[in-house]
């Protein structure tokens, strides 16, 4: 079975990186027999409102609007944690000790990146059924981003940390039970003695599952890592979102990830420039002069972090210019996608 390829797509808020991750998904779509799964890991779904596609859960909705069929998944935090809780218990008893504990759903709510990490194992999942030949990731914006790619590290240091041993040590432990009993008594009053039990046994239920959780976090980190997983960061030429894609660029290239193309969206188009540069040899004057001078002052913008982007950090520069109507649909989705580079 040919391994599944991963293209993680990254970048600010506001640049279009939804609909991008969108159009990538109908585009490979289109090359025969290519089964593309995209997953939407930003908490805000702002891909769901972008292409009319709301999911329930982590359930499957086929796009097949006339174009070539490819399949989208929201993100479900709180279904995500259930399942994984069964997958990773020892047995079916610690498992439903876990999700029938008090404060699982507090406590996972908040727990280490919670989203992030089932983000994660959420594409450890599906990269593992053999039913897509590629997973396309849109994840949350730019520094959120390396949040989820940084999730297994944090769980596996979670694991490996005193604050985990010290949780789950035995309440014979005498030294800990003398030193203890003042923050113990106070909580007692302040929270109740079925609260300290809950977080007693939700960590030492926890610890039992150590072993899956850290194995499955090391082989999240070997699949970014790997030859086939590609990461893409989207932008426009605006000077915040440019310094944050060059600033998420670079640290993708130092975690070791393969940074494949930086996509520059909304840029203008060559018609436009065309125009701009017959004008600008022109007698031109008044509101037209200042157009004139503002767009070919953008096109310099342009080319220079385009430039930039491919000297600094070694990768593909795809441009791709301002869509002509809003993308807001399935058939705008399928229309940018005709325009992307291969």
């Amino acid at each position: 079975m040919t391994a599944t390829r991963v293209i993680v797509v990254t970048g600010a808020g506001g640049v279009g990186k939804s609909t991008f991750a969108a159009a990538l998904a109908a585009r490979s779509a289109a090359s025969v027999g290519v089964r593309v799964l995209l997953i939407t890991v930003d908490p805000a779904r702002r891909l769901a409102s972008a292409m009319g596609v709301v999911a329930q859960g982590n359930e499957v909705v086929t796009v097949a609007d006339g174009g070539a069929p490819f399949s989208v998944s929201m993100l479900d935090t709180r279904l995500g944690w259930d399942a994984l809780i069964r997958r990773v218990a020892p047995n079916a008893s610690v498992a439903d000790r876990v999700l029938s504990n008090g404060l699982y759903r507090n406590i996972t709510g908040r727990f280490v990146n919670s989203h992030d990490y089932i983000a994660v194992e959420r594409l450890w999942e599906v990269t593992r059924s053999g039913l897509y030949d590629l997973v396309i990731v849109d994840t949350p914006p730019s520094r959120s981003a390396l949040s989820v790619i940084d999730a297994a590290e944090r769980m596996r240091e979670f694991f490996a940390s005193r604050l985990l041993r010290w949780l789950t040590l035995p309440a014979s432990n005498r030294l800990i039970a003398v030193t203890s009993r003042p923050f113990f008594a106070v909580a007692d009053r302040v929270l109740g003695s079925r609260f300290l039990s809950d977080v007693s046994e939700f960590f030492a239920l926890f610890r039992l599952m150590e072993p899956t959780f850290t194995t499955h976090a090391r082989e999240v980190e070997e699949l970014l890592r790997d030859e086939s997983t590609r990461f893409l960061v989207v932008t426009t030429a605006e000077p915040a979102p440019a310094a944050e894609a060059e600033f998420l660029a670079g640290e993708l290239v130092r975690r070791g990830l393969h940074l494949s193309e930086v996509v520059v969206n909304r840029m203008i188009d060559d018609g436009t420039k065309r125009e701009a540069a017959t004008l600008a040899g022109s007698v031109v004057s008044g509101d037209l002069a200042v157009a004139v001078d503002e767009i070919l002052a953008t096109v310099e913008r342009e080319d220079a972090l385009c430039r930039r982007i491919a000297e600094r950090h070694g990768c593909r520069v795809q441009r791709v210019a301002e869509a002509q109507r809003p993308v807001n649909d399935v058939a705008a989705v399928r229309a940018l996608a005709g325009n992307l580079m291969p």
